[in-house]
């Protein structure tokens, strides 16, 4: 149940309603695409469910026709929200030509799309945060009005990129957000392995800028969160820092057995509080989700990963003389 007024926040009936269908689309992509993978269809699955509300919510609140993002490997609310198709990330989960991240090249979850203004994320974790830093800063130099927003997990906030990043936004007051998922796990790491801090945003004053800690199980208070940092790094006053506190639902990827290292009881008590059931209760408790309604929201999504599955199984893998395609100037 959210504890913020979506009417308070400037939204309206459509807009929320629009940011659940997201966050249900990106649930429903990721539950066909660790379906693909155990029927070895597909390679690979890096999942998303238990952080749609933060995703979303985040997204939601910056524009969406001219910001930028470096998103994370989880990210699929993200770069649903910014413009990315199911298809698109279907033919990225088959790795096929088509696939507009990298033509079939990179793992999925390896975002990527020019167009929608989607930074190409890499394997190694936390390098995408001085490139979207290095976004704000030509931002600033150019006299854009721009943001740039980076994601990450809490686990990432312990490597170097993460304070050589921040301490540099902090520096040079730019525009960038800055949002660390925290879904309580670093692989098979808890969190209380990793941080010796209450919260990782409460790092951020080391930096010189505000940090927010929030439920990441609320997608208002998200949005909430990020339109503020947004307004501030519009109006020069720097960056931001904001931790949206969420649970892992998911083992850390399909290679990993999360029984090695967490109870049962644990991902089961998590589960109550999974926003896709929380956020439409919501939705329903003041009166902007019927039943109908989201009966038919699930039908047209089921239809649309129906079809986008259809077509990227379907779809050509790339040629073997395109391999190394954008890796040497022609």
């Amino acid at each position: 149940m959210s504890k913020k007024d979506y009417k308070a926040l400037g939204l309206t009936e459509e807009q929320v309603l629009d940011i659940y269908r997201t966050m249900l689309l990106a649930r429903k992509i990721d539950e066909r695409m660790w379906l693909l993978n155990r029927a070895g269809k597909i390679p690979f699955v890096i999942s998303c469910q238990g952080q749609e509300a933060a995703q979303v919510g985040a997204a939601f609140a910056l524009n969406r026709e001219k910001d930028y993002v470096a998103p994370y490997y989880r990210d699929m609310g993200v770069v649903l929200a910014f413009g990315m198709t199911t298809t698109d990330l279907m033919l990225s989960g088959f790795a096929k030509a088509e696939d507009p991240n990298s033509g079939g090249r990179q793992m999925p979850g390896h975002f990527g799309q020019k167009k929608n203004r989607i930074l190409t994320g890499s394997s190694p974790v936390t390098t995408q945060l001085p490139h979207a830093v290095g976004v704000a800063l030509a931002a600033k130099m150019k006299h854009d009005p721009i943001v740039s927003f980076v994601t990450l997990g809490e686990g990432s906030s312990n490597q170097g990129d993460f304070h050589e990043g921040l301490n540099f936004a902090g520096v040079h007051k730019l525009p960038v957000i800055t949002m660390v998922e925290n879904n309580k796990y670093a692989i098979s790491v808890p969190l209380e392995k990793q941080i010796a801090s209450k919260t990782v945003a409460e790092r951020a004053q080391s930096y010189g800028m505000p940090g927010v800690t929030v439920d990441g199980n609320d997608p208002l208070a998200v949005y909430d969160a990020v339109k503020q940092a947004h307004e501030r790094a519009l109006k020069g006053e720097g960056p931001t820092l904001i931790e949206a506190v969420s649970y892992r639902l998911t083992a850390h990827s399909s290679d990993d057995d999360d029984r090695l290292y967490r109870e049962s009881d644990e991902v089961e008590e998590a589960k109550k509080k999974d926003a896709i059931i929380t956020f439409a209760k919501y939705l329903k408790d003041v009166g902007v989700l019927t039943d109908e309604v989201e009966k038919e929201m699930n039908e047209v999504i089921q239809q649309e990963v129906n079809d986008a599955t259809d077509y990227a199984e379907n779809a050509a893998y790339a040629k073997p003389e395109e391999a190394l395609k954008f890796v040497y100037e022609e």
